[in-house]
């Protein structure tokens, strides 16, 4: 494959997924992890690696055996979108939690990229992704409304020209304040929080946070949180697993406290400022909290 104007992205895995659409996602990326794509004649491990035009990439493995059966292929689904913003090159959504991004091993449930399908249908465009959210994370998720956009937006993430907040709820009673610069997978991450309020109950403190994160390393927020030693209530991949059950079986919170809740950046000479209301299910759960007080 070679890198032009038509079928640029600056990043490698953002072109990958872009040329290799019969490919489910973690066979890309473990492609990718295992040294088996080549551009310009060297490994790259590396899913950020930057391209330029007219870059030649190579894949050293048959891919045929990962190829997605017919009855995988990402198939439109209707789904009701809370929309925060709209325009003709992007579209902003409150995502809910609980919600896969794409369809993947043991995926059973709609997921968002079949619900944006079939919205592009109805409204005449195609859907593309240009970043993450985690399953049971809600809030604010950008889509690309064409490939332009998306490159354009892409670009804006990468170079972290965009303000990206949370609300978290963490357990114990951290200080008012602090930026958190532990590196993650050997790469700088910055996180700063503040304190917003602290719970105290008969299952010990919990505070709330406001969230912003400098850089986009996977998990960033839950894995530095948990690094200084207040995980995130309801995280039971890097918190802590017993006192989460019994804060499930208290306030009924079924999964990890994170929202995303604004997004601020320029697009086309433009400041938009999107903003996702808290989810229904944190919102009782800090309702349920403030009664105890």
């Amino acid at each position: 494959m070679i890198v032009t104007e038509k079928n640029y992205y600056s990043r490698l895995d953002k072109f990958l997924r872009k040329e290799l659409k019969n490919l489910p996602l973690s066979a890309i990326y473990k492609l990718i992890r295992k040294g088996k794509i080549i551009v310009n004649g060297k490994k790259i491990k590396d899913p950020s690696y930057k391209l330029e035009v007219g870059d030649e990439i190579n894949i050293n493995e048959d891919t045929s055996k990962y190829n997605r059966e017919k009855n995988n292929q990402i198939i439109p689904i209707k789904m009701e979108f809370d929309i925060i913003y709209e325009d003709e090159s992007i579209l902003i959504i409150n995502k809910p939690a609980g919600i896969p991004i794409h369809p993947g091993k043991g995926t059973h449930i709609a997921t968002l990229i079949e619900g944006l399908m079939y919205l592009g249908k109805k409204k005449d465009f195609t859907p593309y992704l240009v970043h993450r959210l985690d399953k049971h994370t809600s809030g604010v998720f950008i889509v690309a409304k064409n490939v332009n956009s998306a490159r354009e937006i892409s670009d804006i993430i990468s170079s972290r020209n965009i303000k990206k907040k949370y609300v978290t709820l963490c357990i114990g009673n951290p200080k008012s304040t602090e930026k958190i610069e532990i590196p993650l997978d050997s790469k700088y991450a910055k996180t700063i929080y503040n304190k917003k309020k602290t719970f105290k109950t008969d299952l010990g403190y919990f505070s709330l946070l406001d969230v912003e994160i400098k850089t986009g390393r996977k998990h960033q927020i839950r894995k530095h949180l948990s690094l200084i030693g207040y995980p995130v209530v309801g995280d039971n991949l890097y918190g802590n697993k017993k006192l989460n059950r019994e804060f499930k079986r208290k306030y009924g919170l079924k999964r990890y406290f994170l929202h995303c809740s604004e997004m601020t950046f320029v697009y086309k000479n433009k400041k938009i400022r999107a903003i996702a209301p808290l989810a229904k299910d944190l919102q009782e759960t800090l309702k349920a909290l403030k009664m105890e007080e």
